[in-house]
């Protein structure tokens, strides 16, 4: 089986990004598009059996008609070419209310065929076109639910979140213990987990999340452990392996640097036994880049000395989302000028500029 691994999309994400005028869509909307596009491409050109997609189709819980309709668009290319479709639940997608929908319900209510939605911890099976296929799924824990209940009223959030540490391991467990040995097997889950690196996300974070601990996702009746919610693709072991494919787009500068794309893995039978090869396939990314300048108090030119510094990135600049980091004294602040630095980096697709100031100790008398 060929099964494709992503996660982490956040169409609506538009931060850095300009109203493009043929289309009157943000250019960042279209960035996650484009890279969700390649993704497509790829499964049907290299005829996958499934693709599997691990939470945060959207940023917002409520989002647009038209990211909805884009996001929708690219689904039924799938499902068109009978490649089947797993969408997990993620903490973006979940409502704040226990009775609502999630985003990605709407296409469990169409019946829209070779879409399967895991909105609930369970086990899922899945007929490819080389067999069957059987998902555990760990969707996002709604918090909502346990602080519905009565015993839970007078608890603080660190209790909480060690409550629902308890009730996602346990049923994790649970869920292993059922599995059936006999088919290949398959673990999406959109949670944290103790030893994976945080990225982008951590901006989207208010208070401290539930993590599960390392040694207690690593279960060995899973061939293959596919992540989601971290947006720094990362491999956490080797056997079984678990990986977080990491977001599609860079969102934010602390993705700078940082390579994008998905998964590719691939089972098979091998002396009577399974074997997993996976491998992460980049796609192109719209870059971040940071230039940092450090403008000394003594220095009779400072504008002459920001604009060279920038034209020693011009190169690297081109189309990418520059952020200019200033560190000078507060008495040079007004020889700055942001129009001449926009204007330096007009090939650049979005500018920001950031000024910290330094402030001059004083001797006390």
């Amino acid at each position: 089986m060929k099964i494709l691994h992503l996660a982490d999309l956040h169409l609506g994400m538009e931060s850095y990004g300009n109203l493009d005028p043929a289309t009157g869509l943000s250019t960042r909307l279209q960035d996650i598009l484009k890279a969700l596009d390649r993704v497509v491409d790829y499964a049907i050109e290299n005829q996958v059996d499934l693709v599997l997609f691990c939470g945060d189709a959207y940023k917002s819980r409520d989002p647009t008609q038209t990211q909805q309709r884009e996001f929708a668009r690219r689904l039924r290319r799938l499902s068109q070419e009978n490649i089947p479709v797993f969408l997990l639940v993620g903490n973006h997608d979940l409502p704040m209310a226990v009775g609502k929908a999630t985003t990605v319900e709407i296409f469990d209510t169409l019946a829209v065929d070779n879409l399967y939605v895991a909105n609930r911890a369970d086990i899922y099976h899945i007929s490819t076109k080389r067999g069957e296929l059987q998902i555990v799924a760990l969707p996002w824990h709604r918090r909502s639910v346990l602080l519905s209940k009565e015993s839970s009223k007078n608890l603080s959030m660190e209790q909480i979140n060690a409550r629902i540490e308890e009730i996602l391991t346990q049923k994790l467990l649970e869920l292993a213990d059922k599995v059936d040995p006999s088919l290949p097997c398959i673990l999406a889950a959109h949670i944290g987990v103790s030893t994976g690196k945080i990225g982008s996300e951590k901006s989207m974070i208010i208070g401290r999340e539930p993590v599960l601990l390392h040694s207690n996702v690593a279960q060995p009746v899973f061939d293959y452990i596919a992540l989601g919610h971290y947006h720094h693709h990362q491999i956490l072991s080797i056997q079984p392996p678990m990986v977080y494919a990491g977001s599609l787009e860079r969102l934010d500068f602390s993705d700078e640097g940082t390579e994008k794309g998905f998964y590719v893995v691939d089972i098979h039978s091998e002396a009577g036994k399974r074997k997993v090869i996976y491998q992460f396939q980049q796609i192109p990314a719209r870059p971040f880049v940071t230039i940092k300048i450090d403008i000394k108090a003594e220095d009779p030119e400072p504008m002459t000395t920001t604009l060279k510094a920038i034209s020693q990135h011009q190169a690297e600049t081109e189309e990418a989302i520059v952020k200019v980091q200033l560190l000078l004294p507060m008495t040079l602040e007004s020889l700055i000028d942001d129009s001449q630095l926009r204007k330096a980096l007009k090939d650049a697709h979005y500018v920001t500029i950031a000024k910290d100031r330094k402030t001059e100790s004083r001797l006390r008398l």
